[in-house]
C-alpha cells in the first residue's frame, strides 16, 4: 500500500457514511480544509459518485470504500489507505473491525458505526466523524476536523443541524 504525503497548514475535513446524501451544512463545515477524507459508505447508486466530485471541489479528496459502496464507480476505491500529514501517520479504513492493530500509525480514521468517536487509546487516536448523511436511529448527524501540526494531533466532532 502506497503512503500519500501532505504538508498542510489547514485542518483535515473528515466525513463518512453519507449514504447518498450530502448536506449543504456539511459542505459549509468542510470549506477551508486543506484535505478532505471520506471514510466510506458514500452510497450505492450510480449518481452517488457526485458526492465525491462535489467534495473534491473544496479540497484534495481521499476516499476509502465502505460496505454499501457497491456501484461500478466504487470499485476503484481502496479498502484502506495510508497517509502522512505533517509527519503524523494516519490509517483510513471504513470499519475499524478491518483494522490490524499491528499497523504502524498515529491515528485510525474510520466510519461505519455512525457513532462519533475522538479518543486516544494506547497512544493512538481513534477518530470516527460519525454519520453525515441519512440519520440512523437517534444518532446525531456529525462530521469531523483534524489538526495535525508539529506539536499535536487533535480532532473535533462537528454537529450538523437537523
Amino acid at each position: 500500500m502506497d503512503t500519500e504525503r501532505f504538508e498542510l497548514d489547514a485542518p483535515i475535513g473528515v466525513i463518512a457514511d453519507t449514504h447518498g446524501t450530502l448536506r449543504d451544512e456539511a459542505l459549509a463545515m468542510l470549506e477551508g480544509c486543506g484535505l478532505i477524507v471520506h471514510l466510506g459508505d458514500v452510497g450505492s447508486r450510480a449518481q452517488d459518485a457526485a458526492i465525491l466530485e462535489r467534495l473534491a471541489e473544496l479540497a484534495p479528496l481521499l476516499t476509502v470504500r465502505g460496505n454499501v459502496d457497491t456501484a461500478a464507480w466504487a470499485e476503484r476505491l481502496p479498502w484502506r489507505r495510508e497517509l502522512v500529514v505533517n509527519g503524523w501517520r494516519l490509517h483510513l479504513v471504513h470499519d475499524i473491525a478491518d483494522f490490524d492493530p499491528a499497523t504502524p500509525c498515529d491515528a485510525v480514521l474510520h466510519g461505519h458505526s455512525h457513532k462519533a468517536r475522538n479518543e486516544w487509546r494506547d497512544g493512538r487516536l481513534l477518530f470516527n466523524p460519525g454519520g453525515a448523511g441519512r440519520r440512523r436511529f437517534s444518532l446525531p448527524l456529525t462530521l469531523g476536523q483534524l489538526w495535525a501540526d508539529e506539536t499535536a494531533l487533535r480532532g473535533a466532532i462537528l454537529h450538523l443541524p437537523l
